[in-house]
């Protein structure tokens, strides 16, 4: 049953986390349609936005190398022109390129939200189409020159181009309007060459332009992909740092949960137990009849049972209470050297009556040599009797019990118990560890138990510093250890020197002599 409830928990779980993120993916896309229905490209406003602003940056911080290069060309084209026409036509793009970059700037200082990105996206490709006409005009003036200028044109031809892909690649429109002025003076070359040579130039001038023009489209992919990326990229550190305030919330109030589970715990504890001594003390004296015998013999026995449900509540609340402080940090040590051998024979005596009602044989093998071990003795003595306790209930009339006490390899001590019992299936271990949890089989085949003896136990071993190790098989019995570690066996400890704590605090001494 408890192995059936946690699958059908972890199955509620995967559920609801698969729907969640069905539901987010939907919001996405239907935001990402929302996006795109109003937006003139296509895409998402993000993307618009954060194609154009890469745009103007590419422009913005390149101006300078490409006034550079359109000095460099007016200085070469004085070989064939007259300096102030050659002045003239390097005035006209150096204005062209400053008004892409004024434009530029403009727009990298606006606020985002109220940029209108169509009529930004227009500016930049009519801003582009005067830059390449400027560039188109120098071409076609080099073209109708004789004297070899050819290659030249196709330098600045196949130059600006690149430019252009490369700096305008974010809104294909202004590629193209860029780069349509060179096609056409270069068509116009064509149309005018006198021999093969020029014509060979030309149509390599005129696939350098096809290439940069596939270029720029790569380009435009590559940027969406990289934002469309990016854009997944946060969206994902939204959704962790949603879910780290979600997961704080959710520990913040367990915390909240945990402390009103303490006071109610700690209020219940007076509130139960103080109605239960007097329900115990006035049970017990009818079932002794104290006062005189009942004049009927049922009431004797309800006396009994009244008597005997009173001790099964009580020792309920204390084993609740006593994992609460565990589990809460609270439980204190009041540790002393005890002999471990010693306690565990106590418990067997003091169940002995119920393994001697259920016809159970409890064998004994423990080492004489044990020296005292530094624990709590109430702790130690409470793991040994829910063992026990535990071991007796589980196996059958007839079976067998058998308690170790002994030395562990590390120089620590243990205590074992195993029985002959139904055993627990290796896949419902975690079950009987949990609280309130129970084996099938043991559900069976035993009387009913809270559930709280193993990780009662469990937990105060780990306060001694000590190891937890149950081994089980179905039909084969269980076997429960507890180990001590070497820090805890009295002969392990350093000896106190008296001497030097005297010689180190004078006003001991002082008071020795005294």
């Amino acid at each position: 049953m408890g192995e059936l409830t946690a699958q059908m928990v972890e199955r509620g779980r995967d559920a609801v986390s698969a729907t969640a993120v069905q539901r987010r993916r939907l919001a996405q896309d239907m935001r990402a349609a929302r996006e795109k229905l109003t937006s003139s490209s296509g895409l998402e406003r993000t993307f618009d936005y954060e194609l154009v602003r890469i745009f103007a940056e590419n422009h913005g911080g390149s101006t300078l190398v490409v006034s550079a290069l359109a000095v460099v060309i007016a200085a070469v084209a004085t070989l064939w022109f007259a300096l102030p026409l050659a002045a003239c036509w390097l005035g006209l793009v150096l204005a062209a390129l400053g008004l892409s970059f004024v434009l530029s700037r403009s727009f990298l200082q606006r606020d985002p939200d109220t940029v209108d990105l169509p009529e930004w996206r227009n500016r930049f490709a009519l801003v582009e189409l005067v830059v390449g006409l400027t560039w188109a005009i120098a071409v076609q003036a080099l073209a109708q020159i004789d004297g070899g200028t050819n290659g030249f044109v196709l330098f600045v031809a196949v130059m600006v181009a690149a430019v252009t892909a490369m700096l305008s690649a974010t809104i294909p429109i202004a590629v193209y309007l860029g780069v349509a002025p060179l096609g056409l003076a270069v068509a116009a070359v064509f149309l005018t060459a006198q021999n093969l040579s020029t014509s060979m130039l030309v149509a390599m001038t005129a696939s350098a332009l096809v290439f940069f023009l596939v270029l720029a489209n790569r380009l435009f992919s590559s940027a969406i992909t990289t934002l469309r990326s990016r854009a997944e990229k946060d969206a994902m550190f939204a959704e962790l740092e949603q879910a780290k305030a979600n997961s704080d919330e959710a520990r913040r109030r367990a915390e909240e949960a945990n402390l009103a589970k303490s006071r109610f715990l700690a209020t219940m504890s007076h509130e139960l137990r103080t109605p239960l001594n007097a329900i115990l003390g006035f049970s017990e004296v009818m079932q002794n009849e104290v006062f005189g015998p009942h004049t009927s013999p049922s009431y004797k026995e309800y006396s009994a049972d009244i008597h005997g449900s009173g001790q099964h509540l009580l020792t309920l609340i204390n084993e609740i209470l006593d994992l609460s402080r565990i589990e809460a940090g609270r439980y204190e040590l009041a540790e002393e050297a005890l002999k471990l051998a010693w306690v565990v024979t106590e418990c067997r005596h003091m169940l002995a009556l119920r393994a001697k009602a259920k016809n159970q044989t409890v064998r004994e093998h423990m080492d004489p040599s044990l020296p005292r071990l530094w624990a709590d003795e109430r702790a130690v003595r409470q793991i040994v009797l829910n063992l026990l306790s535990n071991a007796i209930k589980f196996t059958p009339p007839g079976g067998e019990i058998v308690i170790k006490v002994g030395w562990t390899s590390s120089g620590g001590q243990y205590v074992s118990v195993k029985d002959t019992g139904p055993g627990i299936p290796e896949e419902e271990i975690p079950v009987v560890m949990s609280s309130f949890g129970r084996g099938s089989l043991a559900i069976k085949t035993a009387e009913q138990g809270s559930g709280l003896g193993l990780p009662i136990v469990k937990g105060l071993a780990d306060l001694h510093g000590g190891g937890f190790q149950l081994r089980s098989k179905p039909r084969e019995g269980t076997e429960v250890i507890v180990t001590f570690p070497a820090a805890r066996v009295m002969d392990t400890l350093a000896p106190v020197d008296v001497v030097q704590r005297q010689t180190r605090s004078p006003a001991v001494t002082s008071k020795v002599a005294a």
